[in-house]
């Protein structure tokens, strides 16, 4: 079970184990990626904030409290350090609007792929805190419980949050042109 053997190798980090600390790393790095991928919509910021998730960990490993899973720790210091990623984006201002775009053209992408696109464009307009539960829900496959835990919120509001989130992913596809 992950728990038992993310308990074993917590405590071998705490002891200085440099191996349990890379297996932990290899065990959560992709999903932590994906996560901050999702809430930043950009793959070199989501990897520095893997690294920086990693890095905050283990530097603060002694205060993990064992009676939580390490995989809503990592995540919550995953979703924070996003959050914060997005802050420092919007006081560095708007990017010039005469930059040229890397996206494709209509004519090059396939129907599913512009879909998963618009899916991106739109989960990018979300607040953080509606675009964390989206993420941590659809993208990452967590309960509502294991949501409440990770955003240190109760489990009423993770549903609540997660409704106005769909819906406003609905509607905002809606006007795109995206029918469910």
């Amino acid at each position: 079970m992950h728990d038992e053997r993310d308990t074993a190798l917590l405590e071998d980090c705490k002891r200085g184990d440099r191996a349990a600390l890379t297996s932990l790393v290899r065990r959560y790095e992709r999903t932590v990626f994906n996560a901050a991928y999702r809430m930043l919509g950009n793959p070199d910021d989501a990897a520095d904030v893997t690294q920086t998730t990693f890095m905050k960990a283990f530097e603060n490993i002694g205060r993990y409290d064992p009676k939580y899973k390490f995989f809503s720790w990592i995540y919550r210091i995953a979703v924070n350090e996003s959050i914060n990623q997005i802050h420092k984006r919007n006081r560095f201002g708007e990017l010039d609007e005469n930059e040229v775009s890397s996206d494709r053209g209509p004519d090059e992408v396939t129907e599913a792929g512009r879909t998963g696109h618009d899916v991106q464009a739109v989960l990018q307009e979300l607040n953080e805190d509606h675009r964390a539960v989206v993420v941590l829900r659809h993208f990452t496959e967590c309960s509502y419980r294991e949501i409440g835990e990770i955003l240190q919120i109760p489990e009423k509001t993770v549903k609540s949050r997660l409704f106005s989130a769909r819906q406003q992913m609905k509607d905002r596809l809606q006007s795109r042109g995206i029918e469910f």
